[in-house]
């Protein structure tokens, strides 16, 4: 009886001892890390830089580094970022923004082993933000805008509820000095490419538990997305991760230009066989393709994947569905997959300003005068209007400057071209699938799931 207990004992720990463990194996050249950084970093070159995987990579249908291991590198260079430093300059910020370039040289194992690799260097770095395409809309045209509207409010009041608030208003009174310092914010990410093969030894399995997540009641100013479902061979669909070949952006890409993605992660059946292999291909094409135009109209970018070629065996025929993707800017996905703009608040700051350009006209309260000329100098130029406003000048100076903030508050909103959308090479992007219909593929050798 003893014996049965401890053998059940053994067996219920096995799924738990295997899980977090990794295979040896060989990343090959070109394999796409995508890191980003925990931390906030001086702006300096030379400064030592701490990223960690997004992303876990595989190999032969293997798990050879999990999510979260540690990459190692240092800021080489800083390169000038002349259209920021115009725009800012406008505002009467003269900071001489730059551009960190920066070379990552380890990968640091869980168990401490540091594996030195080559890549080229990372100039790019910038906020990642993950797009879920949401359910089919429900109701008409005035439900569906007035839910935009919804979202855009959400978004302007997360600026000053979600936590984080106390170092964005930092940030914010530091923009609005002549000249501050820089930092690499945290949070910047790089897709860098391995520019040679890269042996990684296998690591132990890690007995330490996951965090229990608290129970999170959701505030107003989250937009919520739907919980993602697993993928199985007996499910309806498959949700399969892979990563973009080639650049598409809505001011390049053509309408049925060909597009590839690799599989990244592979996707197993209810009995542990291969469904879907790391490496494999989905091949698409661009499908709807509108460059940004004047007056703040954004650009739309579209494509689906119609076949799934796997490694010796005949390519399948597919439907299936953007659902996600990282990007670069804050974009949105329509339930079809469509990529546009996230909807912005178009009156609340371009009106804020031009009241606050107003107050040094208000000849009402002579005794408020110098107040009121700060505000007005302070819409248009930040802290250097608001010296000007202070100085006891011509109300009609102040409220110039001022107005001048409003209006191109309002021409960036309003009159200029909108965001284009574009996906880099090497993009991570979720599509889902239907399931082939052949038989499953059996892998060689017992793969870690």
């Amino acid at each position: 009886m003893n014996l049965r207990c401890a053998l059940i004992f053994v067996l219920a720990l096995l799924p738990t001892a295997s899980f977090g463990q990794s295979s040896a194996g060989t990343l090959p050249s070109g394999t796409p890390l995508a890191l980003a950084i925990d931390q906030h970093y001086p702006m300096r070159s030379g400064q030592p830089v701490r990223a960690h995987l997004i992303y876990p990579i595989y190999v032969d249908n293997r798990l050879v580094l999990p999510a979260n291991t540690v990459v190692t590198g240092s800021v080489v260079d800083l390169r000038a970022d002349r259209g920021r430093r115009l725009r800012a300059s406008l505002g009467g910020d003269f900071t001489p923004f730059r551009t960190p370039e920066v070379r990552f040289t380890q990968i640091v194992l869980a168990d401490g082993t540091a594996i030195p690799f080559s890549s080229a260097i990372a100039s790019k770095g910038t906020q990642i933000y993950r797009a879920v395409a949401p359910p089919p809309a429900r109701g008409g045209i005035v439900r569906q805008e007035f839910n935009a509207g919804l979202n855009a409010a959400r978004s302007d009041l997360a600026a000053f509820i979600s936590p984080g608030k106390g170092d964005r208003l930092l940030q914010f009174l530091y923009s609005q000095i002549p000249y501050h310092p820089q930092r690499i914010e945290k949070g910047t990410s790089w897709t860098i490419e391995t520019s040679a093969p890269v042996d990684v030894p296998a690591q132990p399995a890690t007995m330490a538990k996951a965090p229990v997540p608290s129970p999170h009641k959701p505030h107003f100013w989250e937009v919520q997305q739907p919980a993602p479902q697993p993928s199985t061979a007996d499910s309806s669909a498959w949700i399969i991760e892979a990563n973009l070949t080639d650049d598409l952006s809505s001011e390049e890409s053509t309408k049925g230009q060909p597009i590839k993605a690799v599989v990244a992660e592979p996707i197993y059946n209810s009995d542990h066989t291969i469904a879907v292999p790391e490496g494999a291909t989905l091949l698409g094409s661009v499908s709807r393709v509108q460059p940004a135009r004047k007056f703040g109209r954004t650009g739309v970018l579209s494509f689906n994947f119609t076949q799934l070629a796997m490694p010796e065996k005949e390519t399948q025929t597919v439907e299936t569905r953007l659902t996600g993707a990282d990007s670069a800017q804050d974009i949105a996905l329509n339930s079809e997959g469509q990529a546009k703009s996230k909807p912005q608040d178009k009156i609340a700051i371009p009106l804020l300003l031009a009241v606050m350009a107003s107050r040094p006209l208000d000849q009402d309260h002579p005794d408020h005068m110098t107040a009121h000329n700060a505000t007005g100098g302070a819409a248009g130029l930040g802290l250097v209007g608001l010296v000007v406003g202070a100085a006891g000048g011509s109300p009609y100076a102040a409220a110039g400057i001022g107005y001048w903030g409003a209006a191109r508050a309002f021409y960036s909103r309003w009159i200029a071209r909108g965001q284009k959308i574009s996906f880099a090479k090497d993009t991570r992007i979720v599509v889902e699938t239907t399931p082939r219909r052949s038989a499953p593929i059996k892998p060689d050798t017992p793969s870690v799931h």
